[in-house]
């Protein structure tokens, strides 16, 4: 059985003010925004090219608890090219940092920005995703992985 992650939920006090934010200055799509059932409504986000999207919620209950905005630190989203990354969200007003090489290798630069309530974002650049779409990689582990049985 397949187990993907497609969805985090993302605390935050003002969905509209957070899905401008969002859409706006981050460029994530809207795929959902409306009531999902009586009083509960659902802003749901994704980024360009992800699989994963985040959802933005106000009235809808979380039988394992409410997490608190501003809570959430280390979401991670991942570009090619991180100072043509840097220059766009500079351009659409994100108040973002400069990026930082931790090393040499690919995938060790980060940078990081926060939303209006507070949750934390790093951005990581990882050149190998131009000629290795993730997709691509995972279609070819399960390929590989179609035959294999556990005990």
């Amino acid at each position: 059985m397949d187990w993907t992650l497609e969805v985090i939920v993302l605390p935050v006090t003002d969905l509209d003010r957070a899905r401008d934010f969002y859409r706006d200055k981050v460029g994530f799509h809207v795929d959902i925004d409306g009531e999902v059932m009586p009083g509960a409504r659902v802003v749901q986000l994704t980024p360009p090219g992800s699989g994963c999207s985040i959802a933005l919620t106000d009235g809808v209950p979380n039988p394992t608890g409410d997490p608190r905005p501003g809570t959430y630190h280390g979401l991670q989203l991942c570009v090619t090219d991180i100072e043509a990354a840097h220059a766009e969200l500079v351009a659409r007003g994100v108040e973002v940092s400069e990026p930082q090489r931790y090393a040499a290798e690919d995938g060790a630069t980060f940078m990081y920005f926060t939303d209006p309530d507070g949750n934390g974002w790093a951005v990581q650049e990882y050149r190998r995703r131009l000629t290795e779409p993730l997709h691509q990689v995972l279609a070819g582990q399960a390929t590989e992985g179609a035959g294999e049985t556990t005990d």
